[in-house]
């Protein structure tokens, strides 16, 4: 993974580019969802979630639910569960099954300890007061009730951003081209637990590493593609560089027959 600038992290976290570009439906993400159905050991992470939740009744709140990947299986496999998911966005939030809100995850609209589990999966690096949001995720749950966090790691992914910066060195003339935006280094794996430890004493690590091989570059393509809304950040022609790395992903697969990319994510469970 690569290390964002200082611009970058802004424009990570900026609420107008996730609520109107980002995030103002859900192409993007499912998008950069789909490349995880090469991936191998298989990952069913919202199976997970539901493992993580056995033991869990009442309230659970989704926070930067998305496309509602997790809320819907909520509802299928846990229909006792009373599921809200929310979002910064209200575009996103169109298909996702209801009850949803509107809402910035660092103001919820609940109570305090009103809920009995919060989850908030592949969005804490988002926001723009991490460790704010962190108490603020703390404030409305129960006594005795559980954080279910997700990210990825430092290293996830590194041959895309290899692919990114010879494409984009391609592009401007040079040996290496700039990074490409990274969405989880401001909340990566390795950084995760110690935020989350500033407001929860029980934190468990469950990490979910994978191979994904893909024959066909479609797949890297649109990955790399989704991450259009962060297109200025880039330092180069966006699009230009997204074909150029086509080009030399569909090389690679000539030569190899695959296109290897190594992944490492990782869930964290959090008690009071």
């Amino acid at each position: 993974m690569t290390s964002n600038t200082a611009q970058q992290d802004a424009a990570v976290a900026d609420k107008s580019i996730l609520a109107n570009s980002a995030y103002a439906d859900g192409r993007h993400l499912a998008a950069r969802q789909s490349i995880y159905r090469w991936q191998q050991p298989q990952c069913d992470l919202p199976g997970i979630v539901v493992e993580e939740l056995a033991d869990t009744s009442g309230i659970v709140l989704d926070i930067g639910c998305g496309n509602g990947k997790f809320v819907s299986r909520l509802h299928k496999d846990r229909p006792d569960l009373q599921v809200v998911g929310m979002d910064i966005s209200a575009g996103i939030l169109a298909d996702v099954a209801k009850p949803v809100l509107v809402a910035d995850a660092q103001a919820l609209p609940f109570a305090d300890d009103s809920a009995d589990a919060v989850l908030a999966l592949h969005m804490l690096y988002h926001v723009s007061d991490i460790e704010a949001t962190i108490k603020e995720l703390a404030r409305v749950l129960r006594p005795g009730g559980i954080l279910i966090a997700s990210t990825n790691s430092d290293t996830d992914k590194q041959e895309l951003d290899q692919l990114w910066a010879r494409a984009a060195g391609d592009i401007l003339g040079i040996p290496e081209g700039p990074a490409r935006v990274s969405l989880s280094s401001r909340f990566s794996l390795e950084k995760a637990s110690g935020y989350l430890g500033t407001a929860f004493k029980d934190i468990r690590v469950r990490e979910l590493p994978g191979i994904i091989e893909v024959t066909d570059s479609a797949p890297i393509v649109a990955h790399l593609a989704s991450y259009g809304a962060w297109a200025e950040q880039c330092g180069v022609p966006f699009d230009e560089t997204v074909s150029r790395a086509a080009e030399i992903a569909a090389a690679t697969i000539d030569v190899r027959g695959f296109f290897k990319i190594t992944c490492l994510g990782g869930i964290l469970v959090c008690q009071l």
